[in-house]
């Protein structure tokens, strides 16, 4: 198994993967590059490679499915952006289109400590 730092571009991938499944139960590549709006075969590529970061169980033909831990990172990247585009969309009225593009930059740089301290500050500020 591979190191599991992962790039923005995979956690992508991993948060389609996760949206796709809770919406439809299932996923395929075809799903994921409709969602993604790539090549079928550049969702093949991603797919082994997190496949070799144990984030993803995934072979050709075969059922795609997220491994526990690739569950709890797609997861917690879906939070992040849900989180950070309310935040932008409810206290500082930016659009619906600009706050899901920011957020989904933001998701990728920004802590889980930096996170949890402006949730703490709208919480006891707004």
């Amino acid at each position: 198994m591979q190191n599991k730092k992962i790039t923005a571009s995979l956690e992508d991938y991993l948060e389609a993967i996760y949206e796709i499944i809770e919406e439809k139960k299932g996923v395929r590549v075809v799903d994921i590059a409709n969602k993604l709006n790539v090549r079928k075969s550049s969702v093949t590529e991603a797919l082994k490679t997190l496949k070799n970061k144990g984030l993803v169980n995934y072979g050709r033909y075969d059922v795609i499915s997220l491994t526990i831990e690739g569950e709890n990172t797609a997861k917690n990247i879906s939070n992040k952006h849900k989180f950070l585009y309310k935040f932008l969309k409810n206290n500082l009225g930016v659009s619906e289109d600009e706050a899901s593009e920011t957020a989904c930059k933001m998701e990728h740089v920004i802590s889980d400590n930096v996170l949890k301290k402006l949730e703490n500050f709208i919480l006891t500020k707004c």
